[in-house]
């Protein structure tokens, strides 16, 4: 639920690495094309960067253990997506994945797995798959995953004095460049704005559009009754809204537009108002509907804002345009990592009911989003699905972690 430019492309070294028994991964033959196995993707020297090198199953905590058939299940999905691709597209992240056409093979084998026996999944990612472990280096090693969740709100589709805060489309006059097609060392970096005198502009920030910038001109998909609510499905990119008039519907990101995130919570422990340690999703809204007076000021301090567009069908919607699975949907910085690709996670995450202690989170999601908080390497943003344990757990969730990446074998199996 977001990007961030290459500058350079792959460094090249070597690397030496055992041969495992059933082949080797794209990373493993790059070293025969003299691209190190353990790419760094070049960036300022400010910025993070990814390193992959060999791993086996083995290394992978709990590995074993995992039911992996919903992640199979994800796996599918995004499969469908890059079978929609030219073969030559490219799937991103620094070019570590190769392209949609190296995916046909193992995406054609998952459909023939049988369901319902984990054993045979765990042993057909084993025989078709090359776990790499992730680093990342120029931030300290720097790792944070956090969790977000499908919200639910009340609105009407014309506004009322109860439903006065509107969800807006996508403006026509909003543009999204990608800056990689213009320069190899912008690659993975957008920008956002609008046309004015044949200059690309900024477009107006949040709190030029909560003051009225848009309105008046029909973009308003929905009107809700909660301005704190509205907020946060900003962040999460997504929800349900329950109609006044019977029924629900869901909504989903359409754009945004295009200045940069900033995490509200910082403004509270700025203002004093909340510790460092105490910030959570429920900490910060707990804050803003006590304190009314001063909460408009606090939420414009993130001029990003989201526009939104009704969905049908299953849902939500990830970036990577398939439905999301809870727990096992994972949204990652694009920059670094490609979508639809299998990453095993070990890290912590909040029990649902507040005040039990934290368990241990290891299994295999499929990178099948992004996010505007969602920066570096070693980050990600768990996918909880919707209801209140998921927004729970989700609004808790903000631990360090580790990252394996499983990619292909070459030759295949």
């Amino acid at each position: 639920m977001s990007l961030r430019p290459d500058r350079g492309g792959v460094k090249t070294g070597s690397c030496t690495a055992t041969r495992r028994r059933a082949g080797v991964s794209f990373a493993l033959l790059a070293v025969a094309l003299g691209v190190s196995c353990a790419p760094t993707v070049q960036r300022p020297a400010e910025e993070a960067r990814l390193v992959l090198t060999p791993a086996s199953f083995e290394d992978l905590p709990g590995w074993s253990r995992d039911p992996m058939a919903p992640a199979l299940d994800a796996l599918r999905r995004s499969c469908a997506r890059m079978a929609a691709l030219a073969p030559e597209t490219p799937l991103g992240g620094g070019g570590f994945a190769g392209t949609a056409g190296d995916w046909r093979t193992v995406c054609a084998a998952a459909e023939r797995i049988p369901e319902g026996d984990d054993a045979v999944v765990r042993g057909w990612f084993e025989t078709w798959f090359q776990p790499l472990a992730a680093r990342s280096e120029g931030d300290g090693g720097a790792s944070l995953f956090t969790g977000y969740y499908e919200a639910l709100l009340h609105g009407s589709r014309r506004p009322t004095e109860r439903y006065r805060f509107p969800l807006y489309g996508r403006p026509p006059e909003l543009i999204s460049v990608d800056l990689g097609t213009f320069r190899e060392d912008l690659k993975g970096r957008r920008i956002a704005g609008r046309v004015q005198d044949g200059t690309l502009v900024p477009f107006a920030d949040r709190r030029e559009i909560e003051k009225g910038a848009l309105a008046g001109r029909s973009l308003e998909i929905l009107w809700v009754d909660d301005a704190v609510d509205s907020f946060f499905l900003q962040i999460q990119g997504s929800g349900r809204v329950q109609l006044d008039g019977g029924g629900e519907i869901r909504v989903g990101y359409a754009g945004e537009n295009g200045h940069p995130y900033f995490a509200i919570g910082r403004e509270l422990i700025r203002r004093g108002a909340l510790r460092k340690e105490e910030v959570s999703m429920q900490s910060i809204r707990r804050w803003l509907e006590e304190n009314p007076a001063d909460a408009p000021a606090v939420l414009a301090t993130n001029a990003s804002f989201v526009f939104f567009r009704e969905i049908s069908g299953e849902g939500p919607l990830g970036a990577e345009g398939v439905a999301l699975t809870p727990g096992r949907s994972l949204a990652v910085d694009r920059k670094h990592w490609p979508l639809g690709v299998p990453l095993w996670l070990d890290t912590t995450a909040p029990a649902a009911e507040p005040g039990a202690p934290d368990v241990p989170l290891r299994r295999l999601f499929i990178a099948q989003d992004t996010g505007g908080a969602i920066r570096g390497p070693i980050r990600g943003d768990v996918f909880w699905g919707h209801g209140k344990d998921a927004e729970e757990v989700a609004g808790r969730m903000k631990h360090p972690g580790r990252l394996w990446v499983l990619l292909p074998k070459i030759p295949l199996p």
